[in-house]
């Protein structure tokens, strides 16, 4: 039977915190071997020292900022969608000023999932269980209103279930089929964490055939590459680059 449950208890965060310690004292008497913790990337980022002073929060995202994707601008401001430091690609970079003092951001874990490693380790040391752990983070998503919760980190899962060469319940091989089961445990456990309910830590029992023994590769993994990415462009930005292209064939044609 699978199970999901937010712990109360977790209180405010500092740079410094034993990370460990406070989620084994708010989860560890009711943690068993095959769990999986999912962890809001806001405490991991505030344990971690990665609150900054930010008079101009733009500047921030801005340096945390590997390539523009689309900016559009509206009544209040400019929003910018961008691929990060991680390869991500989300608005403002994963640059957060929610729940942090005025005058700071925060930004996302240097490595998500090196965190989730340390993490995972500790809880092994300390409790003698065998847990996974999912750092997670709040996105939006390309032809869907709203936002939802991925992976940006991860140790000792499977973060994607590859089931090409199964066949479906009509006995039709499956082909392309490739569950990213890491972000769909993100977005599992952001509805019982919620938004502003003070629970940033989920635990999820009942999946144990996605551990494995090993770390494994991360969330890393996840992030589509370059030469695979069909949408790497945002329209208008699409339509500058192919108008300036044009531009250039022409005045290379007239040039010969």
């Amino acid at each position: 039977m699978l199970s999901i449950w937010a712990p109360d208890g977790i209180g405010e965060i500092a740079a410094g915190d034993d990370l460990t310690r406070i989620v084994v004292d708010a989860v560890g008497a009711d943690l068993e071997d095959g769990d999986i913790l999912l962890i809001t990337s806001k405490i991991v980022s505030k344990a971690e020292g990665r609150r900054v002073l930010a008079a101009d929060r733009e500047q921030a995202i801005t340096d945390e900022t590997v390539r523009v994707v689309a900016s559009r601008e509206h009544p209040n401001g400019v929003t910018r969608i961008v691929e990060n430091r991680l390869g991500l690609v989300m608005a403002a970079a994963g640059v957060d000023s929610s729940n942090t003092p005025d005058g700071t951001v925060l930004l996302l874990p240097v490595d998500p999932d090196a965190s989730a490693r340390v993490l995972r380790g500790a809880l092994r040391s300390r409790l003698g269980v065998s847990v996974g752990v999912v750092i997670t983070d709040t996105v939006g998503r390309p032809w869907r209103e709203g936002q939802t919760d991925i992976a940006i980190g991860a140790a000792g899962i499977r973060v994607v279930d590859d089931l090409r060469g199964q066949t479906d319940a009509s006995g039709r091989p499956l082909t392309v089929t490739i569950a990213a089961v890491a972000d769909e445990l993100a977005g599992a456990g952001d509805l019982v964490k919620g938004k502003a309910a003070g629970r940033p830590v989920a635990v999820v029992r009942g999946l144990p055939h996605l551990l494995t023994e090993e770390d494994g590769p991360g969330a890393r993994a996840l992030v589509r590459t370059a030469e695979k990415d069909m949408f790497r462009l945002g329209s208008d930005e699409a339509y500058a680059a192919g108008f300036q292209a044009g531009r250039r064939a022409g005045d290379d044609a007239s040039g010969s």
